[in-house]
Order: C-alpha cells, then structure tokens, then sequence
C-alpha cells in the first residue's frame, strides 16, 4: 500500500502536475508501455536497464503510470539504480491504492473520469495523458496499447524525442479477454502503438 506522504494531490490538473514534476529542476524521462502483464518481463527489464545505466541517475526524474503491473515492472530497477521516481495516473486509481507501486516516490493523481487516451468522440487526450505528455521531456515505449499509442503520437507532433522498443503483451491475458468479450482471437500481440512506431523502427 502506497504511503500517504507520496501522493502529491488526489485531483490534480495537468499543469499542476507540470509544475510540481518542473520543481525538480530535471528533465523527466517516462517510460511508457502496457498497463498488464508483458509476454516476456525480462526482456522489458533488459531494455530498460540498459537505457537507465547510461544516465546519471541524479541526471533525471523517472515517471511511469504510478502502478505496479506491466510497465510498472521497471519502478524498483529505477530505484535500485538510484534515480527519483515519479507516477502520473488517473484519479480512479485512488480507489485501487494497493495496485500503486510501492517503488514510486511521489505520485499525482490526475482529475480525470477515464484512465487516459483520447476522450471519447475526440482528438483531444484525457486529462491524464495530456499531463504524462506536457511533463515528459523524453518518451521511451516498451510496447503498449491505444492509450501509448495517442500519447506517443502527440508527443512526436510537439517535438519531443520518442524512442520505441517493440514488446509483446501477454498472449494468456489477450486470448483471455478476446473469449471474455466474445470477439476472435487476436492476431497480433504487438500493441497499438507497434502498428504506428514498431514496423517502421523494427
């Protein structure tokens, strides 16, 4: 369970959000990536040590989506390492606290009546993917779903640097939540985002 001096604000707006992550006085690097279980989390892992071993870890702020599964997995590699960890999430985390990492230092809880994405029947992003974008100075994704992949596009047209590592999602949960829904079986366990960054970098 996540302690009580680690949540910054419970309805934050995004520009409140900026602030507080700019009062660090360092640019802040967010990993971005599925919200479940990865196919292969070590090869997530691998990738991510590899990244963070080439920074200083004064050098930079680490943020995430604040909870503990899928990309989240890179949390307690980040503070192993030494670096400053942060988490951006929608409010409706705050009714799930016992899924928040317990390897983030600080986390903002974004005013927000879905966990992020574009708004439905819009362009524009939530307000929880447009603080995770507005805050971040540098995009890494490790594979991910629609939600990275609106981000990741909005990042990349304000000129931001992006970087994507192609990863696969869980096959089990995927084939699992196709049968929940009554849809085929997936043919693709790529993400999202692959389909837009993947097959031109990889």
């Amino acid at each position: 369970m996540i302690e009580k001096h680690k949540i910054i604000g419970m309805k934050m707006s995004p520009t409140d959000t900026q602030a507080f992550l700019r009062s660090f006085g360092k640019p802040v690097l967010t990993f971005f990536g599925y919200s479940v279980d990865y196919e292969n989390r070590e090869t997530v892992l691998g990738i991510a040590k590899r990244g963070l071993s080439k920074i200083p870890p004064d050098a930079v702020v680490i943020n995430i989506g604040a909870t503990a599964g899928g990309i989240g997995a890179v949390y307690p590699l980040a503070k192993a390492m030494g670096f400053t960890t942060t988490g951006i999430v929608s409010s409706l985390a705050a009714e799930h606290l016992e899924n928040i990492s317990e390897a983030v230092d600080y986390v903002c809880f974004i005013s927000d009546t879905q966990w992020g994405g574009k708004l439905d029947g819009s362009n524009q992003l939530s307000p929880t993917s447009q603080a995770m974008v507005a805050c971040s100075n540098l995009l890494v994704a490790i594979g991910g779903g629609e939600v990275t992949r609106d981000e990741l596009m909005v990042g990349k047209a304000l000129g931001k640097p992006v970087y994507f590592y192609p990863a696969e999602v869980s096959h089990r949960y995927l084939i699992q939540r196709a049968r929940k829904m009554n849809e085929p079986p997936p043919q693709s366990f790529w993400g999202a985002a692959y389909e837009v960054f993947g097959r031109k970098n990889g």
